[in-house]
């Protein structure tokens, strides 16, 4: 690590992002551990451990634990759709979708960590963990928390990342109001004296100082006596002023910690300021360390929950996982796809410096595609096979029901694609970063510093997470196709759909602007109504050409994603329901 660290700055550079990444694992399994210390430790209470145990006892205490976990996510989410209501409207729509996501989610994580308070559940997570669809993650998060110490030496700035982290919760917008007299009848009036403003900022993190004065102002970093032939910010009387350090050439500010500023009031009357001060954390890509982690956490504790609630159903999808996992052709896929997206980094384009956008967008397709054939493949074996070869009938005469076993299939294929999605989508993510890196080196440019590099490594995870959304609505309709079907006629209508849900809004624009015959307007907007809109999500193209996906597209991407692979299920459950197994 002592030699990486002392080679060329390129390697510090494409490892700083893949470090960031790494210390958030590192952070998730800590906090993992902090949870499974406190269950462990209320289980040991007297009366707790029966009581958790108990489905009617314990309702209290889940309802509890979900009022305080959607109170935070009201702090951290209804908060901010209050501030951006007042700047363009969308309260409302914001804090609906809050409450739509939020409750089922607290609900979630309370029972999960209220079913994980007894003996019983205590016990069984080490095992949970070995045997399940958590065993290989945690390999690939190890590996990561591994990075994450060893890796200190070899990136960029460690220190000050980790500062920035720290200092989040004290940066953002506060405003301060001034009153600033005007020059004093015995001075100079055209040199009034300066004026101390007490302020208080970080120069590293400052952004931008917005100025609203009812007079004419200068402000100077520095106290002088000098008259302001050149001051550094002149604030008109009645107009708004918006100073950016970005724009500035060079550092107007002599200290790291800034205390005051020095402001002349050339009015005739005392000035009225209104001074704000938008400031963010030096390093802002720290933020990626707490999304990280908590992704990490709702994982873990999604699947504790389906174990405890649904353990009939767990252990349906735990069996189907472990033969998803055994075929060779999950392997294959895997290999596939590891090795492509390595290749892909090296392959010339020929796109006249764009080729890290046809990188992202060949590698969120591909993984996309290899999942969405594991899934089908695997819809097709576990279901459709073991209905033709009376293996179902065999599982059913054990006391699990229908509905258990169809949607126990659906989860260990869910588990599957979850997997084979986290470790590829990691090889994208390293990949990414390294390709602005090698595309200089191969120009003979200038090497991009390490932000530039997270910039375009995080710009994949929305296409990473959309693509995944695709995959478990058509492995769900997948599913509903095995029950009556064999894997040929799934495969072909499977493919049917992913075409026609992709150029479903196609059609329907095309048929209505160009007034085409009636039954083909009909039978657009047929397929528009009943299959899934796959269209939205998949927006690859604007990722890979650098276009920011609002995270209220994602949530609102979620719940249609629920919506229809809750529908498409239902529609399974019918199918299979009155489905003769003998």
């Amino acid at each position: 690590m002592m030699l990486v660290a002392a080679g060329p700055t390129w390697v510090n550079n494409w490892l700083t992002p893949v470090w960031i990444v790494s210390v958030g694992a590192l952070m998730g399994l800590a906090l993992l551990l902090v949870l499974w210390g406190c269950v462990f430790a209320v289980s040991r209470v007297p009366g707790i451990s029966a009581m958790a145990e108990d489905p009617q006892r314990r309702l209290p205490l889940v309802g509890l634990g979900a009022v305080v976990v959607f109170g935070l996510l009201v702090v951290f989410g209804a908060m901010p759709a209050a501030s951006n209501w007042q700047a363009d409207g969308t309260f409302l729509e914001n804090s609906a979708l809050v409450a739509l996501l939020g409750i089922p989610f607290a609900i979630g994580i309370a029972f999960a960590l209220v079913s994980s308070s007894s003996r019983r559940a205590v016990g069984e997570i080490p095992g949970a963990v070995r045997e399940g669809p958590l065993w290989p993650i945690l390999i690939l998060l190890l590996g990561l928390s591994a990075f994450a110490v060893a890796g200190v030496v070899v990136v960029s700035e460690p220190a000050e990342i980790l500062q920035s982290l720290a200092r989040t919760p004290f940066v953002g917008s506060r405003s301060v109001s001034f009153q600033v007299p005007p020059a004093d009848e015995v001075s100079d009036a055209a040199d009034p004296p300066q004026n101390r403003l007490d302020v208080s900022f970080r120069k590293a993190e400052l952004r931008m100082l917005v100025f609203n004065s009812d007079e004419a102002l200068t402000v100077d970093t520095r106290e002088t006596s000098e008259i302001d032939i050149d001051p550094l910010i002149e604030v008109r009387a009645g107009e708004e002023l918006r100073w950016l350090t970005s724009n500035q050439a060079a550092d107007p500010f002599e200290d790291d910690n800034v205390t005051a500023l020095y402001v002349r009031n050339y009015g005739n009357s005392t000035a009225n300021l209104e001074l704000t001060v938008v400031t963010q954390p030096e390093f802002p890509q720290a933020g990626a360390i707490v999304i990280v982690a908590l992704g990490v956490v709702v994982l873990f504790l999604f699947y504790f929950l389906q174990r405890t609630v649904m353990p009939r159903l767990s252990a349906v999808a735990l069996s189907t996982l472990k033969s998803e996992m055994a075929q060779p052709l999950f392997a294959i896929l895997m290999a596939i796809g590891c090795f492509a997206l390595v290749v892909f980094v090296y392959i010339p384009y020929n796109t006249f410096g764009e080729d890290i956008k046809v990188l992202k967008d060949s590698g969120m397709t591909l993984i996309m595609v290899l999942c969405i054939i594991q899934a089908v493949w695997a819809a097709g074996t576990s279901i459709s096979d073991e209905i033709e070869g009376r293996t179902a009938l065999t599982v059913l005469s054990k006391p699990i029901g229908r509905r258990s076993f169809i949607i126990g299939k659906y989860m260990g294929i869910f588990w599957t694609v979850a997997v084979m999605f986290c470790v590829f989508g990691l090889f994208l993510m390293v990949a990414v970063a390294y390709k602005p890196l090698y595309d200089a080196r191969e120009t003979s440019n200038t090497e991009p510093i390490w932000q530039i590099c997270m910039l375009e490594m995080v710009g994949v995870v929305p296409g990473l997470l959309l693509g995944f959304m695709e995959t478990c609505v058509l492995a769900a309709i997948s599913v509903a196709i095995s029950t009556r079907l064999p894997m040929l006629a799934n495969f072909i209508i499977s493919f049917a759909v992913y075409v026609l849900g992709n150029l479903a809004p196609l059609l329907v624009q095309n048929a209505v602007v160009n007034e085409l015959f009636e039954p083909v307007v009909f039978f657009a907007q047929l397929i528009s109504a009943i299959l899934p809109m796959l269209d939205h999500f998949n927006i690859q193209a604007a990722i890979a050409g650098g276009a920011s996906v609002p995270y209220v597209y994602l949530a609102w991407a979620t719940v249609y994603c629920l919506i229809y692979g809750m529908v498409a299920l239902l529609f399974a459950l019918v199918l299979f329901e009155d489905r003769d197994l003998a």
